[in-house]
C-alpha cells in the first residue's frame, strides 16, 4: 500500500508542476517518491507502479479532454471520462517502461542512463501513434528563462534530461546511495553550466534587419455558436470591427485566428468579399484561418490576402488532430463508438508554405502543429524570418489547456531564436520573442486586440534548427542500453566434474541403475566383462575432452 501511495504522489507532483498549476519546483523532485516505491520490487511491480504514477500524472495534465469532447464534442459524460482515462493510461505507459530500468538506480551510471532513457521515452512519444509531446517534464520550467536558453542546442529534451539527473541525485541523497556525491557534483556542474549559458544568451544582442508591425484580433467567438449559419455574418462583422480598431496603429500584417472565417473560403461568395475589404481598407496584409474545399477534400487552411484583397497564398495544415480532425482506424473503431460516424475527416496538406511580405518571410503553424518541433524547424529551414501560429482553443474552456498550449510556443521560439505572433480565438493570443519572453498576452475569453512589432531575424540558424533532435536521438540510444543492462542475459551454469550437478539442468544425468545393465554386445565380442557397467559422462573434463573414454566402475 505504501508503494502505491508513493507512486500516486509522484504523479500528483508531476501534474502540479505543469501549467497552469505552475508549481514548477515540484518537477525537480517529482520522481523521488516513485524511486522509493521501486525499492526491493521486481520488474513487473516497478513497471506497474510506474504506469500508475504516469496515469495519475496525465489525468492531472489532460483532464481538459473531458471538457473538449463532452461540452463541445457532443459525447456523453459517461463516455467522455473513459476517453480521457484511456489517453492517460496510454501516456502513463511511458512511465511504466521507465520503471523497467529500476535495477539501475543503485548504479553509478544511473545518473546518465536513467535520464537518457527518460528523454528517449519522451522523444518516442513525440511521433508514436501520430505523436503527442504534450506535458513534457521540461514544460514545467517554461518561465525559467535562463534555464531554457539551452534549448537552442538540445531542444526541450535537454531540460528534461537535467531535471531527471537532479531527481536521481535527490533520491540517492535521501536513501544514502553510494553514488550520491557523484550525483551532487554532476547536478551542480550541469545546472551551473546551463544557467551560465542561459544568462549569457539573454544578454547577447540578437541581430535583426527590420521589424514588421503586426495586429492580432481575438474575436472570442463561443465554440457552440461558431458554426451556426445564422451567426456567420455576425462573426465576420466582429473581426472587421476589431481590425478597424487596429488600423490607426499602422499594422503591416493583420492576423485572425484559426477558422475565424465561419465557412468555406474561396473568394467568391458575399461573405468572402466582406473579408476581402479588410486588407484594402487597412492597406495591409490579412492572414486568417478558414476551411477550404477542393472537390470532396476539406482542408484546415491559413489564407493570406494582399493589400488589394486578392489571395496571395494558402497553407493547408499538415499535422491533424486525431479524433478532432480525422478518425484513425475508422473502420475498426466506428462499430464500437458509433458517434465517430458523425465526424468527417479533414485532409492533411502537402507541404510547408512560406509566405512573403516585402519586409520578410513567415510561416504559419495551425493549432496542434506548434507542439511538434520539427515543423518549426522545417519552416525556418525553408526561409521563414518570423513565425505565426493561429489556433482555436475555445474547445478547452477555462482549463489549463490554453496555457499548456501557449507554453509550447515559448519553447519553439527559444529553440529556433525566432519571433512568434499567436492569434487565438478565445485566448491566449501573444507576442513571444526569441528568448521565450511573452511580450504581450491577452486574457482568456475576452474580445480584444494586440499590437506589437515582430523582428525579422538575421542571425544564423541555431544548432537545434540545423541538426534537430540530435541530443534526443543520442539519449534514445543510451536508453536502449539502459534497458539492456536492466535485463542481463541468463546464462546456463556448467559445473566442472566433481562439483555436483546443478538442479536447474533440464536433462540431469540419470541415476545409476540398481541392477547390472544388459551386456554390451561389442564388449562381449572384445572379451570384456559384461557385468561391469559402462556409463558415458555428459560433462567435459578440465581439458575439454568428453569423459567417455573412462568407464565408471
Amino acid at each position: 500500500m505504501t508503494s502505491l501511495l508513493w507512486s500516486c504522489l509522484s504523479g500528483v507532483l508531476y501534474a502540479l508542476s505543469q501549467p497552469r498549476w505552475g508549481l514548477w519546483p515540484f518537477g525537480w523532485m517529482a520522481f523521488v517518491p516513485l524511486f522509493s516505491a521501486w525499492e526491493g520490487k521486481g520488474r513487473k511491480e516497478t513497471f506497474l507502479l510506474g504506469w500508475l504514477s504516469g496515469t495519475v500524472a496525465f489525468v492531472g495534465v489532460t483532464y481538459w479532454v473531458v471538457v473538449a469532447v463532452h461540452r463541445y464534442g457532443g459525447i456523453s459524460l459517461p463516455l467522455a471520462v473513459p476517453i480521457m482515462v484511456l489517453l492517460a493510461l496510454y501516456l502513463g505507459l511511458y512511465f511504466g517502461i521507465f520503471g523497467l530500468a529500476a535495477p539501475l538506480l543503485r548504479k553509478g551510471y544511473s545518473l546518465i542512463l536513467l535520464p537518457a532513457l527518460w528523454v528517449g521515452l519522451e522523444f518516442l512519444r513525440s511521433f508514436l501513434l501520430s505523436g503527442f509531446p504534450w506535458g513534457l517534464l521540461a514544460h514545467s520550467q517554461w518561465s525559467n528563462l535562463p534555464l531554457i536558453q539551452v534549448c537552442d542546442l538540445t531542444g526541450a529534451y535537454g531540460i528534461s534530461f537535467l531535471m531527471m539527473v537532479v531527481n536521481v541525485t535527490l533520491y540517492l541523497i535521501l536513501s544514502g546511495g553510494r553514488w550520491r556525491w557523484l550525483g551532487t557534483v554532476l547536478s551542480l556542474l550541469l545546472l551551473g553550466g546551463v544557467l551560465l549559458y542561459g544568462y549569457g544568451r539573454l544578454k547577447e544582442p540578437f541581430p535583426i534587419r527590420g521589424r514588421v508591425p503586426v495586429g492580432i484580433a481575438q474575436g472570442n467567438i463561443p465554440q457552440d455558436m461558431k458554426w451556426q449559419e445564422s451567426l456567420q455574418e455576425e462573426t465576420v462583422r466582429i473581426y472587421r470591427e476589431l481590425s478597424s480598431d487596429l488600423i490607426p496603429l499602422g499594422p503591416r500584417l493583420l492576423i485572425w485566428p484559426e477558422t475565424a472565417f465561419p465557412s468555406f473560403f474561396d473568394g467568391k461568395g458575399p461573405l468572402d468579399r466582406e473579408v476581402m475589404k479588410v486588407p484594402r481598407s487597412a492597406g495591409a496584409y490579412l492572414l486568417f484561418g478558414s476551411l477550404t474545399r477542393e472537390g470532396e477534400r476539406v482542408y484546415n487552411s491559413a489564407i493570406l490576402l494582399g493589400p488589394s484583397g486578392k489571395i496571395r497564398a494558402r497553407y493547408d495544415k499538415l499535422h491533424l488532430v486525431p479524433f478532432g480532425e480525422f478518425v484513425p482506424l475508422r473502420k475498426l473503431l466506428a462499430p464500437v463508438f458509433g458517434v465517430l460516424n458523425e465526424f468527417g475527416d479533414i485532409t492533411p496538406g502537402r507541404e510547408m508554405v512560406v509566405f512573403s511580405l516585402p519586409e520578410g518571410k513567415f510561416a504559419v503553424l495551425i493549432c496542434f502543429e506548434v507542439i511538434f518541433p520539427e515543423l518549426s524547424r522545417k519552416a525556418l529551414l525553408g526561409g521563414a524570418d518570423f513565425m505565426v501560429t493561429i489556433t482555436n482553443d475555445a474547445w478547452f474552456g477555462r482549463t489549463s489547456a490554453p496555457y499548456q498550449h501557449l507554453v509550447q510556443v515559448v519553447f519553439r521560439a527559444v529553440e529556433n531564436r525566432v519571433w512568434f505572433a499567436r492569434a487565438a480565438n478565445t485566448g491566449v493570443s501573444a507576442f513571444i520573442d526569441p528568448w521565450g519572453r511573452i511580450l504581450k498576452a491577452s486574457d482568456l475569453f475576452r474580445r480584444e486586440v494586440l499590437f506589437d512589432e515582430v523582428g525579422i531575424r538575421e542571425a544564423p540558424l541555431t544548432f537545434y534548427t540545423k541538426r534537430g533532435d540530435l541530443f534526443a536521438e543520442g539519449c534514445t540510444l543510451l536508453g536502449v542500453i539502459a534497458l539492456a543492462l536492466s535485463f542481463p542475459p541468463a546464462l546456463p551454469r556448467i559445473p566442472l566434474p566433481g562439483r555436483g550437478r546443478p538442479s536447474s539442468l533440464k536433462h540431469p544425468v540419470p541415476p545409476e541403475p540398481s541392477h547390472p545393465p544388459d551386456p554390451d554386445p561389442l564388449r562381449l565380442l572384445e572379451g570384456g566383462n559384461p557385468q561391469i557397467p559402462h556409463r558415458i559422462h555428459p560433462f567435459p573434463d578440465e581439458e575439454g575432452r568428453g569423459d567417455h573414454q573412462n568407464p565408471v566402475p
